[in-house]
C-alpha cells in the first residue's frame, strides 16, 4: 500500500491510499477506524476523491463514529456486566 497524503480535518485524522487500483480513505477518531475504498477508475485524480470528503460525508462519519462507539461500548458491558 502507498501513502499518498494526509487530508486536514479538526475532527479526524484522514490519510490516502493507493493500491492494486484503488485508493484507500482511512479516516481515524480515537481507536476507531473507518477505511473506504474507491476505484481509480471511478475517478480522475486524488484531488477529486478530497472532494467527496465534504462536510455531508464527514458529518455522517461522526454519526458513523458515535454509532460505533456506542456498540463497542455495550458490546464490553455485556462481557463485563
Amino acid at each position: 500500500m502507498r501513502y499518498i497524503t494526509d487530508i486536514p480535518d479538526s475532527r479526524f485524522k484522514i490519510a490516502l491510499y493507493a493500491w492494486n487500483n484503488k485508493y484507500i480513505i482511512k479516516i481515524e477518531a480515537g481507536l476507531l477506524e473507518q477505511t473506504y475504498k474507491l476505484s481509480e477508475l471511478d475517478v480522475t485524480s486524488s484531488d477529486e476523491v478530497r472532494a467527496m470528503l465534504d462536510e455531508a460525508f464527514l458529518t455522517q462519519v461522526d454519526q458513523r463514529f458515535a454509532d460505533m462507539a456506542s456498540d463497542w461500548q455495550n458490546a464490553l458491558e455485556r462481557v463485563t456486566g
